[in-house]
């Protein structure tokens, strides 16, 4: 599975990168929600890891342009924040996430969490419709 992690803390990106990567996945990094949506548009990730409190352009703001762009949209987002509060959860439930994961999270959250969006996501089994660019964002 190709993921996408989306964190301005190099610690927390770097260690997402390599538990993934161990789990056999590939991991594809971005720093901000500006530098994920141009690796999003080039080559659209299976499952992205989003965190929420980001300079320029947060978790919440990625999310809802992903979510609210019809060829990205059934990608699966997973927020994580440091923050475990119901609104927090809500909030990111309101721009399309569909999972959370609170940080520090271990190697089996983060597992987990790749689980859980994978069987819901084969539920779904949503598919990208038509071309879009970069601009749609």
């Amino acid at each position: 599975m190709k993921i996408l992690v989306i964190d301005d803390s190099n610690t927390i990106r770097k260690t997402a990168e390599a538990l993934l990567t161990r789990a056999g996945h590939q991991v594809i990094t971005a720093v901000d929600g500006f530098e994920s949506l141009a690796k999003i548009a080039d080559d659209p990730p299976d499952l992205i890891f989003v965190d929420i409190m980001m300079p320029r352009l947060d978790g919440y703001q990625t999310c809802a342009l992903i979510k609210n762009n019809r060829r990205f949209c059934h990608i699966p987002v997973v927020m994580l924040s440091s923050k475990d509060g119901v609104f927090d959860k809500a909030r990111g439930r309101i721009v399309g996430a569909d999972a959370y994961l609170t940080k520090p999270f271990g190697r089996q959250d983060l597992l987990d969490a790749v689980a859980g969006v994978a069987v819901a996501g084969d539920a779904a089994s949503g598919t990208a419709v038509g071309e879009t660019s970069l601009s749609e964002f």
